[in-house]
């Protein structure tokens, strides 16, 4: 190959220095950008229409290399046979080592580069080197910031020419690189050839320390890291580095505040296109990952996987400490916290710590009094969602969890849970330190609290704090002078519910009917 043919080919010096643009995928057909009217160069060969004669000159070396004659020495493409004929004569300087033939004796010696390992042209800045000069100067606009390719519609700039008329195609929406087997197209012809392994199973970079192999050499480079340790890529501001330049990238983002993908819906922004793309989701409905046992859709893939672990039984993040399994990592994660103590999330107002986000959000309510969810019958309001449902049977009558030795239902699981614990004789809650157990988990946590100390509950008027949150409320009853629950037979006022049930014990051993039972005894 020539150095002219150098259209959708990037050459492995220039890698680094690429914009690495994302190796978008689409069939030609769902996701092609409409046109405008405006745009009136049209192919002669496929109808397709551009905006400027260059775009339409460049199309059209699709169709010309279709119907050309290719040089079996350097891939150049030519009319016809006499044309190559005459080039063949033009191409003096042919490698003795892979057969290769240039028509510049320049190409020809930056060539022979790659069998020597001689790069003479070396970054003063960086100390990287390169076989060609051309690699250099382009690798030096990272220093110099450089960026001389403007695009008049957006105002992204690039460093290379081939950058810049790959990211014009955004716009006039040319996918002119199509896959043979499968139809998808694509902007770049690297995304093309990287595509085509997926057919054909080629790996052809292949790491000498395990074996393991890649598509492409920047997979393999982030490989490396694995074996070297060497992380070539470093942040000049935290000094964080990375695998590979598209991390680094990403990561300056951070740094930068730049979140480039906007969502034209609800004007969210993200660092990433991936992203952005998936956040389309939401405005779209689309639910791409579809399980086929039992036909529940999903978003995201990881969530998908996560479900088709329900019906595998698989649970593959197991906890060291003592041995229970998960199907997520993220709930793996969550429960390691039980055993560290780690309590990321602190309440600002009591110092309340808390394993999830979503709970000190919860926690926060108590300060605030906000009560958002609503009995549309009674008007009870509640903290929780799953509080007001629990509720709402009452009214219903609905007791959905039943057991299916005796019969008995519950309105929640956790009721029917501790219920089982009966005809099971098993409570799998089990104390580590003292080893009582309990059937439920709430159960052994407030358990937990005896040997740890711990009284999460607190007044906020004079500091004194509870284990129960019951035990709370009914001393905050002092502070406000409010005795809530009151006898319906005598008036009496109690603090909390459970003292105004002894008392109404005292009114049924006094009434007529207990005492005629009585004498029947």
């Amino acid at each position: 190959m020539t150095d002219t043919d150098t259209s959708g080919m990037i050459n492995e010096d220039t890698e680094d220095h690429r914009d690495l643009m994302e190796l978008e995928e689409t069939s030609g057909s769902s996701r092609k950008q409409k046109i405008q009217a405006s745009k009136c160069f049209n192919c002669s060969h496929c109808g397709k229409r551009f905006d400027s004669k260059g775009h339409l000159t460049t199309h059209m070396r699709i169709h010309n290399r279709e119907k050309s004659v290719i040089c079996p020495r350097c891939e150049k493409c030519f009319p016809n046979k006499k044309t190559l004929a005459i080039h063949s004569k033009e191409c003096p300087h042919t490698c003795p080592q892979c057969g290769k033939s240039f028509t510049h004796k320049g190409n020809f010696k930056a060539h022979m580069g790659i069998h020597t390992g001689e790069r003479p042209y070396m970054c003063s800045e960086c100390g990287k080197s390169f076989r060609e000069k051309k690699n250099h100067k382009l690798h030096m606009r990272i220093h110099t910031g450089e960026r001389p390719y403007t695009c008049l519609q957006c105002g992204k700039s690039f460093t290379d020419k081939g950058n810049f008329e790959v990211h014009m195609r955004i716009h006039t929406g040319e996918r002119p690189y199509t896959c043979s087997v499968c139809g998808k197209s694509f902007r770049e012809k690297i995304a093309h050839d990287l595509h085509m392994m997926i057919h054909t199973g080629e790996r052809p970079h292949t790491c000498p320390q395990c074996g393991k192999s890649y598509t492409s050499k920047f997979g393999l480079t982030a490989h490396m890291v694995i074996h070297t340790g060497q992380s070539p890529y470093t942040c000049l501001q935290c000094g964080k580095s990375y695998g590979q330049k598209s991390s680094l990238d990403y990561h300056m983002r951070a740094h930068t505040g730049e979140r480039p993908y906007r969502c034209s819906e609800c004007g969210k922004s993200f660092m990433s296109k991936t992203s952005h793309k998936l956040h389309m989701r939401i405005h779209t409905g689309e639910r791409p990952h579809t399980c086929p046992q039992c036909g529940k859709s999903f978003t995201y893939k990881r969530n998908f996987e996560a479900h088709m672990r329900i019906h595998s039984g698989k649970r593959p993040y197991m906890c060291s400490e003592c041995g229970k399994s998960f199907i997520e990592k993220k709930s793996h994660k969550l429960h390691m916290r039980i055993h560290t103590g780690e309590r990321p999330h602190t309440c600002l107002q009591c110092g309340n710590g808390f394993v999830q986000k979503q709970n000190l959000t919860k926690h926060m309510m108590i300060h605030s009094g906000e009560r958002p969810h609503t009995c549309p019958q009674c008007g009870k309001s509640f903290i929780q969602k799953i509080n007001l449902t629990g509720h709402m049977m009452i009214h219903s009558g609905e007791r959905p969890h039943t057991c299916p030795q005796c019969g008995k239902s519950y309105k929640r699981k956790i009721g029917l849970t501790a219920h089982m614990v009966i005809h099971t004789g098993q409570s799998p809650y089990s104390c580590v330190q003292c080893g009582k157990s309990y059937g439920q988990k709430s159960s052994l946590d407030y358990h937990m609290r005896v040997h740890t100390g711990e009284r999460p509950y607190t007044c906020i008027d004079c500091g004194k704090s509870f284990i129960q949150k019951c035990n709370l409320m009914s001393h905050m009853t002092i502070h406000t002078e409010k005795i809530p629950h009151a006898c319906v037979e005598c008036g009496k006022k109690f603090k909390s519910e459970g003292s105004l049930k002894i008392h109404m014990r005292l009114h049924l051993e006094e009434s007529p009917d207990s005492k005629r039972a009585e004498e029947k005894h």
